[in-house]
């Protein structure tokens, strides 16, 4: 059990931290900027908790909303999951890999197939896409697509990490379930919007724009 009694030591002073092996390494390392960039997604997704939470489920007559409880269903619980799945590859990313523990539970394939599979149960109930999607929609939808581009973000950290110290320094199938998470934002997004009956903003290419 980690037990934190003091949080500000100075030694963080001169532009170094210590990663969980106990190296010291510069706080922008790669390694450092992966975790730190996970941290931020993980903070994103709990802006995505509080805007679910804050949608009302009742009209102001009193009359449920069932779209919202539906939707609130399907998005409490995975989202919950998420920060604790993002938290465990943290957590294995801030050891260099010949350091991390052997008693560390770290993701598995099952935890990147889960995706994909959430994502064909979604995928069934939408109608194929005609055009790309703007970011927008009520502020639910709009901190997902935030939080879809910053998994983006850590997934090229990831990539950069790897390309400094070597594949063997992120495991493949964090490299897979940081892909899939990307798109199960997306279409989770798009089952959202067309279970809360709003509307999808599209990209109009600029030719076809009505400029006037």
């Amino acid at each position: 059990m980690v037990r934190i009694t003091k949080v500000h030591t100075g030694n963080g002073d001169r532009g170094e931290t210590s990663l969980a092996s106990g190296e010291r390494v510069s706080k922008c390392d790669p390694r450092v900027d992966f975790y730190g960039t996970i941290d931020e997604l993980n903070s994103i997704i709990g802006m995505v908790r509080a805007e679910l939470d804050r949608m009302d489920t009742h009209h102001d007559d009193g009359g449920a909303r069932a779209t919202v409880r539906t939707v609130k269903i399907q998005g409490e619980s995975k989202l919950a999951l998420l920060q604790q799945e993002l938290f465990d590859i943290g957590g294995e990313a801030a050891f260099l890999p010949d350091h991390v523990p052997a008693a560390m539970t770290v993701i598995e394939q099952s935890q990147a197939d889960r995706l994909c599979a959430e994502m064909d149960a979604w995928t069934e109930d939408l109608t194929p896409l005609e055009s790309f999607i703007l970011p927008a929609g009520c502020p639910f939808i709009a901190t997902m697509h935030l939080a879809r581009t910053v998994t983006r973000r850590v997934e090229r950290a990831a990539l950069r990490l790897r390309e400094t110290e070597g594949n063997e320094s992120v495991r493949d199938v964090v490299i897979a379930y940081l892909n899939r998470l990307s798109d199960w934002f997306f279409v989770f997004i798009r089952w959202s919007t067309m279970t809360l009956g709003g509307d999808e903003t599209l990209w109009v290419p600029l030719g076809k724009r009505n400029l006037s």
